[in-house]
């Protein structure tokens, strides 16, 4: 009787973790959002805040962009550089889901790089180490790895898939398109080859990792109608979107892009590449 009362106190116990495994993953509680003072990750900070997440945002200036916001002034703010592992690992060990909305447009190789202050959402520009391999890949994937390295609590055989989030493009897609190869090959700059190869690269990590379940966002033109760089070229995408031109997307407004990665995190069902109308799709719910 004793062996028996042992036996199911044991069962107990390792039904209860199973519970709390899946009602972790269902709604988790604690985010970390690399990239969260920027144009989009700062929007997605706001958002988590506001449904009852306590956040946590890594960036270079570590520092509230809008100082005063009732939901900004609720995250807390690390200084931290993401291509550095240990830094990474310690944020996202003690986090129970992740977003990756680090990024740039035009990296230091590029000779562009002092348009970012035009182009970015949040006006900041490279320094010496900011290449797209450095920007996008390396984060992502010292991110990747320290997701993997967490520890599971084992729980009746199944493991739930750690919830990330990666801001990729919608130009990473144009090989899935008739014609979009041949248009990078021929007509895309040596800087958008570079920014799209690291954006793909990292799609290709996320797609074969077995414990990350990974939302990949593929946004064309993100704006909003403070962005006035971007506002004369939104109707031309948007028709050639709507007239079926294969390789171009409709644009996507930041709020629509920061409520659908929230609905990644919160939906289960949320895996794999979203495109423009996944996200207005999950940016109603």
């Amino acid at each position: 009787m004793r062996v028996l009362n042992s036996f199911l106190l044991a069962l107990a116990t390792i039904a209860s973790s199973h519970a709390f495994s899946v009602s972790m993953s269902a709604s988790s509680k604690r985010v970390a959002v690399f990239g969260g003072t920027g144009y989009v990750g700062s929007a997605v900070c706001e958002r988590l805040v506001n449904k009852g997440y306590a956040v946590t945002a890594v960036s270079r200036r570590g520092m509230n962009p809008k100082p005063g916001d009732a939901a900004l002034d609720q995250v807390r703010w690390v200084k931290g550089d993401a291509t550095d592992p240990a830094t990474v690992k310690k944020i996202v060990n003690d986090a129970d889901a992740v977003v990756h909305a680090i990024g740039l447009l035009f990296d230091v190789d590029s000779g562009l790089a002092g348009l970012n202050r035009i182009v970015s959402g949040s006006g900041s520009l490279p320094d010496e180490s900011s290449t797209y391999d450095n920007v996008t890949r390396k984060t992502m994937f010292n991110i990747a790895n320290a997701i993997e390295g967490k520890l599971s609590i084992p729980s009746l055989g199944k493991k739930e898939k750690f919830p990330l989030c990666f801001v990729s493009a919608a130009e990473a897609g144009w090989p899935d398109f008739a014609g979009g190869r041949l248009i990078e090959e021929r007509l895309a700059p040596d800087w958008l080859k570079k920014y799209l190869g690291a954006k793909r690269t990292v799609e290709a990590r996320l797609s074969t990792s077995t414990k990350i379940r990974a939302a990949i966002y593929r946004p064309s033109l993100i704006w909003d109608w403070t962005k006035f760089d971007v506002l004369p070229a939104i109707p031309i995408f948007n028709l050639a979107s709507a007239v079926g031109v294969p390789f171009v997307d409709k644009t996507v407004r930041v709020e629509t892009l920061a409520d659908a990665i929230v609905q990644g995190i919160e939906d289960n069902k949320v895996e794999g590449i979203q495109r423009y109308m996944q996200m207005e799709e999950l940016a109603k719910r």
